[in-house]
């Protein structure tokens, strides 16, 4: 078969170790930057009376984070593990809203606030089960689970968990409620 000049191309840029250097290095170097930009860790300064955050700080940091990671030769494969399963998962979720966009009948598709939560709920625990996948963890809590998981303990957790929710139950503080101002 023969090659096409775009595939050379990307061929050209694996043996460079574009996909396993420079791009995990520009993703953690972009994700530590933006946590300490947004979070101020090392303070703001004060500029023509403007406060700016520490870019010099918060860019040498991020740099140095990136680096380490990119040492790691584990740490690299991993993150280029869950990043391509939770793009998929990002794919499918942009998949179903357009699907659920195209069925709507009329304007804009909003999903209502319940189905929002739903979805994040649903991406988050997907999102930490690729994780623990990548690690190898979820392999050993599966064979945990089948060695160990008999009537006994499952009563137990179910105990548990009722227990728990009985608890959270009783102790919750009632909703405040907004009493209607009263006119003259």
């Amino acid at each position: 078969m023969a090659q096409t000049m775009l595939g050379g191309a990307l061929s050209f840029m694996n043996d460079l170790g574009i996909y396993d250097v420079v791009l995990p290095f520009l993703l953690v170097f972009t994700i530590v930057f933006a946590i300490l930009e947004k979070t101020k860790i090392f303070g703001v300064e004060d500029f023509d009376g403007h406060k700016i955050t520490r870019k010099n700080m918060n860019a040498m940091t991020a740099f140095v984070m990136a680096f380490f990671v990119v040492g790691s030769a584990k740490l690299v494969g991993l993150i280029n593990q869950v990043a391509s399963q939770v793009f998929l998962l990002m794919l499918l979720f942009v998949l179903f809203l357009m699907l659920a966009g195209v069925l709507q009948k009329d304007g804009e598709y909003e999903l209502a606030s319940g189905w929002k939560k739903a979805l994040m709920g649903i991406a988050f625990t997907v999102i930490v089960l690729i994780f623990l996948n990548a690690i190898g963890w979820l392999e050993d809590i599966y064979e945990f689970l089948t060695n160990y998981w008999d009537t006994q303990a499952v009563s137990t957790v179910i105990t548990l968990i009722f227990i728990g929710l009985f608890i959270f139950w009783i102790t919750k503080s009632p909703a405040p409620t907004k009493k209607a101002e009263k006119g003259d």
